[in-house]
Formats: C-alpha cells, sequence, structure tokens
C-alpha cells in the first residue's frame, strides 16, 4: 500500500507491505532520492481497542498513542508529540476531484479529474453546512462524495445527473460571503 505522509512542513513517501511474520515499511522523504527500508516483527507489534501500540524496534521498547482526527493521527510516544497527516489513494483522488481545492475561499467546485455525475444533493439557494454533501460524481470506477468544507450557500448548479465532465469543469458555484 503507497501513500503519504505530512509532519510539519516535511512530506514522505510510504509503502507499507505485510508478509507473514513482519511488516515492512519503506519511507522517503519527498526531496531525497533514497527510500529507507524499516521492517517490525509482528511478533513484537500490540495493539489495544483505545488506540494504543506497543512495539519493539531495533531492542528499543515504543508505546504510540494515536488519537484519529479525520485523516490525521496525533502521535503521542517517549514525552514527544507529532500530528501525522495521512494522505491514502482516497484521499488524493478526492482531492483531484474537486481540482485540489477547497470551499472556504473559492467561488467555485471544479472536477479535478473526468468523471460522470451520479447523483446531485443541492440547488440554487440551499445552504450547506461543512460536511454537507454536494453531489456524487463517479471516475476511475469508484463514486465519490464531494462534501461542503465549509458554510457556503449554492449559487447555481452547473451539471445534471448522469452528465460526463472533463477535468476543470465548474460543477457547483457558491455565492460570496456578504
Amino acid at each position: 500500500m503507497l501513500f503519504s505522509a505530512k509532519v510539519n512542513k516535511h512530506e514522505y513517501q510510504i509503502t507499507v507491505n505485510e508478509k507473514r511474520s513482519e511488516w515492512v515499511i519503506c519511507i522517503k522523504s519527498k526531496i531525497s532520492e533514497n527510500w529507507k527500508e524499516v521492517s517490525i516483527s509482528k511478533k513484537n507489534f500490540q495493539t489495544a481497542e483505545d488506540g494504543l501500540v506497543s512495539l519493539l524496534y531495533k531492542n528499543s521498547s515504543y508505546l504510540l498513542d494515536l488519537v484519529p482526527e479525520g485523516t490525521d493521527y496525533n502521535v503521542y510516544t517517549r514525552g514527544s508529540y507529532r500530528t501525522v497527516s495521512i494522505i491514502d489513494d482516497e484521499k488524493q483522488l478526492r482531492d483531484q476531484l474537486m481540482g485540489g481545492g477547497t470551499l472556504g475561499g473559492q467561488q467555485n467546485l471544479k472536477s479535478g479529474m473526468p468523471g460522470k455525475i451520479v447523483s446531485i444533493f443541492v440547488n440554487p439557494g440551499d445552504k450547506v453546512k461543512e460536511g454537507d454533501p454536494l453531489l456524487i460524481m463517479e471516475a476511475m470506477k469508484m463514486e465519490n462524495e464531494m462534501l461542503a468544507t465549509a458554510e457556503t450557500t449554492i449559487d447555481q448548479v452547473h451539471v445534471k445527473e448522469g452528465q460526463n465532465v472533463d477535468s476543470g469543469v465548474t460543477l457547483v458555484s457558491f455565492k460570496k460571503p456578504d
């Protein structure tokens, strides 16, 4: 499984491969050419229901407290605290479908790639809150629900259900805040 992670301002590419007795994790900084490989034995790894992870690595014991917050994890270990943003394939696809932007400062929701509009949940004049569904767009054989990322009012819906759209097409326009 390939995904990206962001810690502070540093971005990393990470692969995780599960084998019979271990996990093989490869990590590469976005600014580096070199991958670092780490193997963690399954017999030295335990999880608890409350987000605690205990593992042994290079003869040192680590207790991690992982607190999920959306796609981020607050990680506490050895008196240290970090927020790690996980960007998996689904999040990368959703960001591409939304044109990489959010509604907060933009006046339009644009498609980030070609797809087909499956369902539309809003009409002009509707007030939406953060997290409300706007529409469902199918791309790359996956249905992706587009959610409002801020409170706003729908100005215009530019597409219809069943319509095929190209990348960069405006799907929904929002009214400017007063």
